[in-house]
């Protein structure tokens, strides 16, 4: 991982299966946010969402599991997440694109 001297990490996901039109990126802000994380969540052109969170090693870990399983309307298929260099600047908050 790369981390910032503070120990925040970056972390990018792809989540693929039955995930737009089922309030995942909504779900997956609110669960962030209630984390601590920043970042957003946006739909793919593919039908998967993608995820970029910053924060704590133990909240991004926290949001990685909940990906896994996702809203209850959603049928998540896979999660496939690797570290990314931190955002300059930071984002403000949790979005959804």
């Amino acid at each position: 991982m790369i981390r910032s001297d503070n120990g925040t990490e970056a972390l990018r996901c792809r989540v693929t299966g039955r995930v737009q039109g089922v309030f995942f990126r909504a779900s997956t802000q609110r669960q962030a946010r209630s984390l601590g994380l920043v970042g957003h969540a946006r739909n793919l052109a593919d039908g998967s969402v993608e995820v970029l969170a910053v924060g704590p090693p133990a909240a991004l870990a926290d949001l990685r599991g909940w990906l896994r399983v996702g809203p209850s309307a959603a049928r998540v298929d896979s999660v496939e997440c690797s570290p990314e260099p931190l955002p300059d600047p930071l984002p403000e908050g949790f979005s959804t694109r």
